[in-house]
């Protein structure tokens, strides 16, 4: 019986790749401006169950579908996207670049006739600063803030099943800061913690409270809160150093 994900080797998955390049070119022929492979296998980080992940550039105006599928023993994803639009995702900043970011900054190109990935692969550090730190005001309303908010609540209502799961959002949270803030994406979403406790500039609390969410120790009920507090604490005297102010003294309107 075949065991699902199933294990493949880098020749299987170097051949499949080739295999999809020559059936797209031969399906869409001059619609196509360019492939690129992205994730671990363009770093060359992969295993043997990693996805097999293409980004198909197209040219304006000209749409075609993307898939995601499995073809045993590969986990394949393709997606297709017009020319500017590409410029304009690998130029965007959100709360989420330094996760996304690496899929462009990492484009391998599989076939690029006119060098357009190459472009590509510097747009992501092109973010101005001044748009990184709005970013960064704009997440610590939407989602710490709320979190802590939610942590705190339920510590008061004595429902202590909750705590483990505030601590990871909140550690997640802020890693998506500290890789906005040191101008750094991480690699892949599995090594986020390992690498951002490696950037120069983090919250106090920070390393703590990961260490328990790395370790899995996340049990012990009033560590974990107290963690959660000396985090939120540490956060926003880091934002503040930096002079994002995400409080008001008055109502906007």
């Amino acid at each position: 019986m075949l065991s699902y994900p199933a294990a493949t080797t880098k020749e299987q998955k170097l051949h499949m790749i080739d295999q999809l390049k020559n059936r797209l070119l031969h399906l869409h022929g001059d619609a196509i401006l360019a492939i690129g492979i992205y994730g671990s296998i363009a770093q060359g980080i992969d295993g043997p169950y990693s996805d097999i992940e293409l980004r198909v550039v197209t040219k304006d105006g000209v749409s075609l579908p993307g898939y995601e599928f499995i073809y045993l023993p590969f986990k394949i994803e393709i997606s297709m996207i017009q020319k500017q639009e590409m410029y304009r995702s690998a130029s965007a900043v959100d709360d989420s670049w330094a996760i996304k970011a690496g899929a462009y900054a990492h484009l391998a190109a599989i076939y690029d006739p006119n060098g357009l990935l190459e472009e590509i692969r510097t747009l992501p550090m092109q973010v101005p600063e001044e748009a990184i730190r709005e970013v960064m005001r704009e997440f610590m309303i939407w989602e710490p803030y709320e979190t802590v908010g939610k942590i705190r609540n339920n510590k008061l209502d004595g429902n202590y099943s909750y705590l483990p799961l505030g601590a990871k959002d909140l550690a997640w949270q802020t890693a998506k800061l500290i890789g906005l803030a040191n101008r750094t994406f991480f690699n892949t979403r599995a090594r986020t913690y390992e690498e951002s406790l490696q950037m120069p500039s983090r919250p106090s609390g920070y390393d703590e409270l990961v260490e328990l969410v790395i370790r899995g120790q996340l049990h012990e009920m009033e560590m974990v809160y107290e963690r959660c507090e000396n985090l939120w604490t540490g956060l926003n005297e880091w934002v503040e150093e930096m002079g994002i102010d995400y409080r008001l003294m008055e109502l906007p309107f």
